[in-house]
């Protein structure tokens, strides 16, 4: 009930709306009626065919009048029928337009609102990008503190001048036109007078009838007879060349602005402006890897593919020219027409805030903007490649390697070599041709080595020798770039021009190049700077004929046009090929560490250095265990060693001569005579050679002495040669034989003997000499006599006829000697002829010299037996030299001088030993330091003492790395710069 009563409430609202809205019920949608009222207001428009209405979603199936209350409402009287209105289209137009601004104005809010919100989003979706201000530089945002922008700004052209430089297009358009003009009439006329005359007139050539044509053209055509078509042709291009130096110019001098420029911000960020540790930068970088490379390459010959620029040419060909106006300094030494480049200089050219050269091994910046500095340079490349040159040899394959730094350098490596030589001269090695030959083709083999080929223009074409070299090694010109050197004086001594075009062009050589340029390197005046230079050539291009009649082009000109082609080139070959490079790498070092798991499981990879410096530890440990013996060891040992030296002087200049005497008197006058002169001349320094040779023993025990399972026998070569350089220059003190002397001669003036116990050891000290001496003695006599008859029987030895003289001899002198026992040391000649008879009565011919030999020896044992027995006595003679001898018929002065040389040797030894522990032993030290320093700067040495595959493996491994690290580093880098 109550649905049907809403509806007839919604018929009765539909029904006084149609009423009171006059004029729009015919425009009313049907849609926008309730579903009840829609048969009303098809009863009352019969004639109207209403559609089905569309289907709609839940919320637009009701109208907004069915949420009124209906208590509220008045409803009108419902009236059937038609009713026709009038119709008021001024009001209906209003209320469009009235529509319409609505609409207008509900869109822009609308859309205000929404490009606001849309702006919101987009702003909250952009990240914060002030977390990564630090990437910027800091010199970036002060950047306008630094440069004044509004300078450069003024500085740049304005418009007008710039369309002032321009080309006149208008006046080449009229001549373009002209000659379209000209060819089109001189084309129609052709072919009417053909037409008109006949095959006769073919008979004239085509330009004849076509200027012949022109007499009857327009006033245009007139015009153009005025100027030829040559002269107008030239006329555009002395234009067109004109224009391009004058936009050179500018742009040279936008250059060198902005050279300054870089130059200021290079010396800020240099003096710390902004504290961020630079980078180093890539063609450093390179280079780096390069050195290493070479260094690896001497050792180990592995394959180097990596880019360079190789600088070629014959000699005094302009090379070095070359080089130093890319370089911008006169950095090479110079002769005329001497060889003055002995082995190949790498120069590394990278942009810097200061102009300044230096080498790899050294720290000391030469400034090129000074004249000193740069003479010291060539002087200091002159004498490395003097040194490089092994005597007997005029040039080197050993690399000088230079680092050049400057605002505006092109970055790049370039090689310079050697000149190629036709005829080796006097004064040079028989191989030089040969060497030259041999270390240009080294570098020009590497297929990523761009060829540099130099080549004089100004002699003839037909002489040069590197061209076939080049062609050789670079057939088909992928990598060589051809410079043409000293155009100016080729243009002025080639009689056609165009022979130079043909050697630019490349069509007098069989070698193929990837580009063709010209410069000019100077007027041949070794004083004249870089500068100066540069303006003769861009003077000389302006007016040469060479690009006035277009044999060469712009580009093809100028050092500054060859250094920028050439870099490009450089860079272009390093990105092809340095990551092909680090891949060979890493397979070399990946079959180098199998190798030494395989060989050396349990060993340390150490190199070269770092076992010169283990071996360096070990040997300074063992200097130092010098100072660790005892004293008593070495007072020992000097003290043997000593009378080792002096036992043979004491016992046959000294105590045999003095025992000969007939009193004690006489005995230790000439006991003390002797010992006097002794220490005055030869004692200290005997002493002296004995405590050095002493420190030497000792010294090789310690560095030869294995150490058990530690030893490593690798180091023994240099642990040698190490003993024997310090050993050399170790000189003992000067001093040290005077104060031994003093101290000598007074140990010697002591007489006294304080106790039985010294006695006895004086006693046992003489014992043991006498005892020496004496078995010494009778090998000698053994010898001189051959084997006994003992001997003789078991060992089936026999005597010879010298020795059965001697023997017989022996005999006889040993009879005499039975006869008197205190016989005098020499025989009187009486005694000689004697001993002579008596043995030819039994057939034995002897010679005198003969029996004063056998005597020596006889007498000699006889003597120190006598001397050992009476030692024997002495014995118990201690109380009777503390009395003096007196009242005794015991007399041992013999035992006291024994005693007075042992004392002396005692003492001696106490005093070496103190100048060897407190001296001798840190000046030794200091001298092996001295010598360890030397090794470890001489890599030669190194290389000479320390060898073996475990070494060179390690060496190699080391290397391998380094480069590999190195060509990573520089690879990432390369990658962040693109």
């Amino acid at each position: 009930m109550w649905r049907a009563r809403r509806a007839a409430v919604a018929c009765e609202v539909c029904q006084s709306l149609v009423k009171h809205s006059s004029g729009i019920q015919r425009n009313l949608p049907l849609q926008k009626l309730h579903l009840v009222s829609r048969s009303v207001y098809r009863s009352h428009l019969p004639a109207l065919k209403l559609q089905r209405p569309q289907l709609r979603t839940s919320f637009q199936q009701f109208s907004s009048l069915t949420n009124l209350s209906l208590h509220k409402l008045k409803l009108s009287p419902i009236k059937y029928g038609y009713q026709p209105r009038r119709n008021f289209w001024p009001a209906r137009l209003a209320a469009r337009l009235l529509k319409l601004r609505y609409i207008i104005l509900g869109s822009a809010v609308g859309g205000g609102y929404t490009a606001k919100k849309t702006f919101d989003e987009w702003k909250d979706m952009i990240p914060d990008l002030s977390d990564y201000k630090w990437i910027v530089p800091d010199f970036i945002w002060e950047i306008d503190e630094y440069i004044d922008l509004d300078k450069i700004r003024k500085a740049l052209p304005s418009s007008e001048d710039l369309a002032k430089l321009a080309p006149d297009l208008d006046k080449i358009a009229d001549s373009l036109s002209l000659l379209k003009d000209f060819f089109t009439t001189g084309h129609k006329l052709v072919s009417e007078v053909i037409e008109a005359s006949g095959p006769l007139l073919l008979l004239g050539s085509p330009g004849e009838t076509a200027f012949r044509a022109t007499d009857h053209g327009s006033e245009s055509d007139k015009h153009y007879k005025k100027v030829s078509d040559k002269e107008k042709i030239d006329q555009l291009q002395e234009e067109l060349l004109h224009t391009q130096l004058k936009y050179q110019r500018i742009l040279e001098r936008l250059e060198k602005e902005n050279k300054e420029l870089r130059k200021l911000v290079l010396q800020k960020d240099d003096k710390g402006i902004h504290h961020r540790k630079l980078k180093k930068s890539l063609i450093d970088m390179y280079s780096e890897v390069l050195d290493v490379l070479s260094d690896y390459d001497a050792s180990y010959n592995t394959q180097d593919h990596l880019p360079r620029v190789v600088v070629v040419g014959d000699q005094s060909a302009g090379k070095t020219s070359v080089l130093e106006m890319i370089a911008q300094a006169r950095i090479f030494p110079r002769g005329s027409g001497e060889m003055m480049t002995r082995s190949p200089v790498k120069v590394t050219l990278s942009e810097g805030p200061h102009h300044v050269a230096l080498f790899k091994d050294s720290s000391r910046e030469f400034d090129l903007t000074k004249e000193e500095d740069l003479a010291a340079l060539r002087h200091e490349i002159e004498l490395r490649m003097r040194k490089n040159v092994k005597e007997g040899c005029t040039v080197s394959p050993e690399t000088i390697s230079l680092n050049v730094k400057g605002p505006g350098l092109q970055r790049m490596v370039l090689v310079d070599l050697p000149g190629v030589i036709n005829t080796v001269t006097s004064g040079m090695a028989p191989d030089t041709k040969e060497t030259i030959f041999s270390i240009s083709k080294a570098y020009m083999q590497n297929p990523n080595a761009i060829i540099l080929c130099i080549q004089d223009g100004s002699v003839d074409a037909e002489r040069s020798i590197v061209t076939d070299l080049v062609s050789q090694m670079d057939p088909h010109g992928r990598r060589t770039i051809f410079v043409l050197t000293k155009v100016d004086l080729a243009e002025k001594n080639v009689a056609s021009p165009s022979r130079i075009q043909q050697i630019i062009e490349g069509k007098l050589f069989p070698m193929k190049a990837l580009g063709y340029f010209a410069v000019v390197t100077g007027k041949g005046n070794s004083s004249e700077s870089i500068e100066a230079i540069r303006e003769y050539e861009e003077e000389f291009f302006q007016n040469s004929k060479l690009l006035k009649t277009s044999m060469l082009k712009a580009h093809q000109v100028t050092t500054r046009n060859l250094s920028l082609a050439v870099s490009d080139c450089f860079w272009k070959m390093v990105r092809e090929s340095v990551e092909q490079q680090a891949d060979s790498f890493k397979a070399t070092r990946f079959n180098l560490e199998t190798e030494w798991k395989n060989n050396y499981p349990r060993l340390r990879e150490l190199d070269r250095n770092e076992l010169f410096e283990k071996a360096k530890n070990e040997i300074l440990d063992e200097v130092i265990s010098l100072s660790q013996v005892t004293p008593k060891h070495w007072e020992e040992i000097l003290q043997q060693s000593l009378w080792e030296r002096v036992s043979t002087h004491v016992i046959e200049n000294i105590y045999l001569p003095a025992a000969q005497t007939m009193n004690s008197g006489t005995f230790n006058t000439t006991v003390d005579i002797k010992l006097k002169q002794w220490t005055d001349k030869q004692l200290p320094n005997k002493a002296v050679e004995v405590a050095w040779e002493t420190l030497q023993e000792e010294f090789s025990r310690f560095m030869t002495e294995p150490k058990g399972k530690e030893h490593d026998d690798i180091f023994d070569k240099l642990k040698e040669a190490v003993k024997e350089e310090s050993i050399k220059r170790h000189k003992w003190n000067d001093f040290a034989e005077d104060s031994l002397r003093v101290i000598q001669h007074n140990a010697l003036e002591d007489r006294s003997i304080s106790d039985k116990q010294q006695w006895d050891a004086a006693i046992y000290f003489m014992e043991e000499a006498l005892q020496a001496r004496l078995k010494d003695t009778e090998n000698a006599i053994e010898n001189m006599i051959g084997p006994d008859w003992k001997k003789r029987w078991l060992y089936w030895k026999n005597r010879t006829q010298e020795q059965s003289v001697h023997n017989e001899t022996k005999n006889e002198l040993e009879k005499m000697l039975k006869c008197n026992e205190e016989h005098p040391a020499y025989l009187a000649s009486d005694e000689i002829t004697t001993v002579r008879k008596n043995l030819e009565s039994r057939g034995v011919e002897v010679d005198p010299s003969l029996i004063k030999d056998t005597w020596h020896q006889v007498y000699r044992r006889h003597f120190l037996k006598t001397a050992l027995n009476h030692c024997n006595l002495c014995r118990r003679g201690f109380y009777y030299y503390q009395r003096h001898f007196i009242d005794s018929e015991l007399e041992c002065n013999d035992v006291v001088l024994f005693w007075r040389i042992q004392r002396m040797l005692a003492i001696t030894a106490n005093t070496l030993r103190q100048q060897l522990t407190n001296t001798e032993v840190r000046r030794l030290e200091k001298n092996v330091k001295e010598v360890l320093e030397d090794f470890a700067e001489d890599g030669e040495k190194k290389i000479k003492l320390l060898t073996g595959k475990r070494v060179q493996l390690a060496e190699d491994l080391k290397k391998v790395r380094e480069i590999q690290e190195k060509l990573d580093a520089f690879i990432e880098a390369l990658h962040q710069e693109k």
